[in-house]
């Protein structure tokens, strides 16, 4: 009887746990893109300019190095290599590859 109630209590726990994690991640990524001036698609375009062709695996905003920047994996036509492509979200300069 006891193992099921403690069994009980800790699905409880891991599941509240687990949706406030959730929310705080939303409520996290929702204050980054509230500074981003650029859009995704308008960083991605920027990107691009340095990979001809490529196709875009993942991309992510986050903050590096106290800078507002998307992030981008890129793939290159042929290659099996990805190039990390960073654009400041505020400027639209790209910060990463120089």
């Amino acid at each position: 009887m006891n193992t099921k109630r403690i069994t009980s209590s800790l699905l409880i726990v891991s599941l509240v746990t687990g949706l406030t994690g959730c929310l705080t991640e939303e409520k996290r990524e929702a204050n980054l893109e509230a500074g981003a001036k650029l859009t995704a698609s308008d960083a991605e375009r920027i990107a691009l300019t340095k990979v001809p062709g490529g196709t875009v695996k993942e991309s992510q905003l986050e903050k590096e190095k106290g800078k507002l920047v998307w992030s981008f994996d890129i793939a290159a036509p042929g290659s099996t290599d990805l190039t990390e492509v960073h654009v400041d979200a505020v400027t639209g300069a790209i910060l990463r590859p120089k």
